[in-house]
């Protein structure tokens, strides 16, 4: 008579001898399951841009090889001094961060002057602003020096920036994981313009690019054929800061042979705040992220980059999807920097990418993944 094994793996193991193919069955069970790799790109400026990297950090299922800087809403020195302080005060010094591009490839502070004195002002100008508007509600460090880094009220890191640049480090990590890596670009692109440039293959070695930025959509974009005239005014140029900051970048980028390539517009973050009750939430506990997040963030701060990390780690939070051909403006004049857009397939035929657009996402679901990542132990 067969006696039945009393334990789990004895199961198993007792299965090896009747079920061909089954030996590793027990093996299996036990294995961990792999980690999805990232890369954070980001311009990481003052508390609020560093919760989606914290979003990230916190996943389980996320391994973050490392961070790179690039300048955008601050300069990229005190970018990455903030985000090794903000990794030394949560107990995370075990990732890199790598300092990436101060300046745009092209783009200048000259130049964007000289577009304002003929074009009329930019309301928002990222790291060159010169000054904060009466009406803005944020607290913001004041304007300064690129090279210059102030005090960082948090406090001044003691950990140095991993060696290199950050297209270097970008370059290193998609020969040794091929295919593998995701990159998350939350800001300007010219980190991964560069890494282009320096290795044509780059980009046919990362699994996913996902970007941020842009508004749109006019009401109707993803509903369905329309006449020719609305049509019009559907793929009209578009401004975007993460796009016209450097736009040789951009157009570099949405020109490379991604294998995936994604944007999360404003569109779908356009009514999700950090309100001070999902604050509350996240800092009311006593863990090294609770305590950072109540020293740094702000209410009511737009969660443009945490609904990017949102819709990433979980992609049903997509509640309205298309797809576009896309390329910027590189024209001096009014639109320099401006996304332009197609229907998919039907660019111009200049190198522009196919890009998976998403338009819409559900506000509940982004809400709760922010306060549970950011809540983690």
């Amino acid at each position: 008579m067969t006696i039945l094994p009393k334990s789990l793996y004895g199961l198993f193991t007792a299965l090896a001898l009747i079920l061909p193919g089954s030996a590793n069955m027990a093996h299996a069970a036990n294995a961990p399951v792999e980690r999805r790799k990232v890369i954070i790109d980001q311009d990481a400026f003052e508390g609020p841009g560093l919760q989606p990297i914290l979003m990230l950090l916190q996943d389980p299922t996320v391994e973050v090889l490392g961070i790179t800087t690039v300048s955008g809403d601050g300069w990229q020195p005190e970018e990455t001094a903030a985000t090794l302080r903000m990794l030394e005060l949560v107990g995370r010094k075990d990732v890199p961060v790598v300092a990436g591009a101060t300046f745009p490839l092209v783009n200048s502070q000259a130049r964007t002057k000289l577009r304002e004195a003929q074009y009329g002002k930019l309301p928002y100008k990222g790291a060159w602003m010169e000054s904060w508007p009466s009406y803005n509600t944020i607290a913001r460090r004041l304007p300064h020096e690129a090279h210059v880094v102030p005090p960082l009220p948090e406090g001044m890191p003691t950990t140095k920036p991993y060696p290199g640049s950050a297209a270097a480090f970008l370059l290193e990590q998609s020969r040794k994981f091929p295919g593998q890596i995701t990159i998350i670009a939350m800001g300007p692109l010219t980190n991964l313009a560069l890494a282009q440039r320096l290795d044509d293959g780059f980009a046919a070695r990362i699994k996913e690019l996902v970007t941020e930025g842009g508004k749109l959509e006019n009401g109707a974009m993803a509903a369905g054929p329309k006449d020719e005239f609305a049509m019009q005014l559907d793929y009209a140029p578009r401004m975007s800061f993460n796009h016209f900051w450097d736009p040789e970048a951009s157009h570099i980028v949405l020109t490379s042979p991604w294998p995936k390539l994604s944007l999360v517009t404003d569109d779908a973050s356009a009514e999700i705040f950090g309100t001070q009750a999902l604050l509350d939430k996240v800092t009311s506990g006593s863990t090294p992220v609770a305590r950072y997040m109540k020293q740094t963030a702000q209410a009511n701060y737009p969660l443009w980059d945490e609904t990017q990390a949102a819709v990433w780690l979980k992609p049903e939070i997509a509640r309205r999807k298309g797809r576009l051909a896309m390329d910027v403006d590189l024209m001096p004049g009014a639109n320099y920097g401006a996304l332009l857009t197609w229907p998919a397939g039907q660019g111009p035929g200049l190198g522009e990418r196919d890009v998976d657009v998403v338009y819409a996402v559900d506000k509940a679901q982004v809400e709760s993944l922010f306060v549970e990542l950011l809540s983690k132990r």
